[in-house]
């Protein structure tokens, strides 16, 4: 009856580290998401003009984009081989997780948590500058 239990209690855990791997690769998908307009923004024409060092401040935030993406592929890659090992453990019957696989998830956890906190830092930096040298349109009088 214990061997039962600890089964049913691994299976538990595969299958919540399965659901924290589907929130990540989520929040990765929303970050792409996000990363289009903000880079579609940078390249638009819709600051004031005359700005001192728009052109270098806007090309450093490009710069900081793709190494936020180069980096986030990185741990994307990482979170698709650990995803395909605990696969592996669903198709075992009485599959055991191991502390090393424990270990891993956590490992994937602090640095998905500081892809993201260091994206939505950029993205608040980058909205703050943009959003006081937006040219506004007047509104059409009717």
């Amino acid at each position: 009856m214990e061997k039962k239990n600890t089964a049913t209690d691994n299976g538990r855990q595969v299958a919540l580290m399965h659901w924290k791997i589907q929130q990540w690769k989520l929040r990765f998908q929303l970050m792409d998401d996000e990363i289009v307009f903000i880079k579609n923004l940078l390249d638009s024409n819709a600051f004031k003009p005359n700005i001192p060092n728009l052109f270098e401040r806007l090309q450093d935030y490009k710069t900081r984009l793709q190494d936020i993406e180069n980096r986030n592929a990185d741990v994307r890659s990482k979170i698709s081989l650990h995803e395909n090992s605990l696969g592996s453990d669903l198709d075992i019957a009485d599959s055991s997780i191991s502390a090393a696989d424990v270990k891993k998830n956590d490992s994937l956890q602090l640095e998905v948590d500081e892809c993201q906190g260091d994206y939505q830092n950029l993205k608040s930096e980058i909205f703050n500058y943009t959003g006081s040298i937006l040219i506004m349109n007047k509104p059409e009088v009717k």
